[in-house]
């Protein structure tokens, strides 16, 4: 049913550059004739940016179903409970030290670089007052959040109304899922318990509806070669390429540090981890990192994942049905590393010091915070206008990076995503080693 990987992942990587090219060429353009980059960017909202939906919404359609099938299969498949705890003990181990990782290297690039130090004052207060206001929205959402108690975390993980959770109260926003991950899990738990007949029955019907949702992301897949240059191009156009060349060494800088990230320290857990040529890996899996970097939402790009991880690395089904849906809300190395990039930055343009101990504390809340993101574009704002606050760093500092924020968004989702099929391959690896041992 579905295309060849490889095929697939160089269409989309060509319009990718096709549409970086064309919104470049659009930039120059309007710098002669500026009427023509207003027309374009009216284009890009009203017909690039719906076209661009329609394959998001597909993706995101499959989003709960796939996630509750998944993870219950792969618990259903384990057959035994005494094996869950095992896998999930490696999963979140290799979680936390992924993530501890990609924050240490962040700051390290940090207090290296400086960028912070090279902004002069009148830049800083033309990028407060060109987007100041969508920080001031962010640092809202931040303060309308409740503080992390033991009850809001119950209710995080154990609402009343596990549906109406999961739903949402809105149709612009994919519902809570980590209840969702919890049920499934003791969903997946009991079925182990069940006789030999009801669990294969259970089985074979949580298969169905996991087959059936990655039938509909082939469907969006066949989108994506004309959705990818369509939402890159738009992007293009309207941030504009300004904004990043007055924020250049924290761009720079940040994306540097996030692709060391996953293809150095990746590389080095797929070579000793699990004995696997990075090389292979990341060629076989290029569909799903490009997925990740012109969606920006590890939510979209789960579904393609799941699919690589079974078809194309052959890792087994209870592996990455349980450890790649933990992963798209647990394991976002990249946003966690972004995050302390970013608290650092706005430190140091404000002149705020933070000491190598505040930098540990720091370290441990952005892996702590990243937990919390939503998968989708942007997640992570709201969660750095709250460090900021606990760092007593005006918030406001987070309209400096508003402007470069979607660039790098799409960078860090690639890395949680990468980093999350990194995680899977080692997790099968360690777990393939453990059953031989035992027979």
């Amino acid at each position: 049913m579905a295309s060849s990987p490889s095929p697939l992942a160089n269409r989309i990587l060509r319009g990718l550059v096709i549409g970086v090219l064309a919104g470049v060429a659009t930039l120059a353009l309007g710098q002669v004739w500026p009427e023509s980059l207003t027309f374009m960017q009216r284009v890009a909202t009203n017909v690039f940016d719906p076209f661009g939906q329609v394959f998001l919404r597909m993706l995101f359609f499959v989003v709960i179903p796939l996630v509750f099938s998944s993870l219950a299969t792969g618990v259903v498949q384990l057959g035994r409970l005494d094996r869950l705890g095992p896998l999930a003990g490696r999963t979140f181990t290799l979680f936390f030290c992924n993530m501890a990782i990609g924050v240490g290297l962040g700051l390290l690039m940090m207090n290296t670089l400086q960028p912070g130090n090279q902004l002069d004052t009148a830049t800083k207060d033309r990028l407060l007052a060109e987007y100041g206001g969508a920080a001031q929205k962010q640092i809202a959402t931040h303060a309308a959040s409740p503080a992390m108690t033991p009850a809001v975390i119950v209710e995080m993980f154990m609402p009343k109304n596990l549906f109406g959770a999961v739903v949402g109260h809105t149709n612009t926003a994919i519902g809570d899922v980590l209840p969702l991950i919890l049920f499934a899990i003791l969903v997946g738990a009991v079925g182990t318990q069940l006789g030999e007949e009801k669990r294969r029955r259970l089985q074979e019907s949580l298969e169905l509806v996991s087959e059936l949702m990655t039938g509909i992301v082939h469907f969006a897949l066949r989108l994506a070669p004309y959705a990818v240059p369509a939402m890159i191009y738009s992007v293009i156009v309207k941030v504009g390429l300004g904004i990043v060349a007055t924020l250049g060494l924290f761009v720079l800088g940040c994306g540097a540090v996030l692709l060391l990230h996953l293809f150095g320290t990746m590389s080095l857990w797929l070579r000793f981890l699990a004995g696997r040529s990075p090389r292979q890996f990341f060629r076989d899996t290029k569909g799903v990192l490009v997925t990740a970097f012109s969606t920006s939402s590890s939510n979209a790009t789960l579904p393609a994942a799941l699919d690589c991880a079974r078809d194309t690395l052959k890792l087994q089904p209870s592996v990455a049905g349980f450890v790649l849906p933990l992963g798209t809300t647990m394991n976002m190395s990249g946003t966690a590393l972004y995050e302390g990039c970013v608290v650092l930055f706005v430190a140091q343009v404000f002149g705020v010091h933070l000491s190598f101990a505040q930098q540990i504390v720091l370290l441990l809340l952005s892996v702590l915070s990243a937990v919390a993101v939503a998968g989708i574009p942007g997640g992570s704002l709201p969660l750095i206008a709250g460090l900021l606050f606990e760092f007593n760093i005006p918030a406001e500092g987070i309209g400096i990076i508003i402007g470069v924020d979607r660039l790098l968004d799409m960078t860090r989702t690639m890395v949680n995503v990468g980093s999350d099929l990194v995680t899977t391959v080692v997790v099968d690896t360690q777990t393939r080693r453990a059953d031989t041992r035992a027979t």
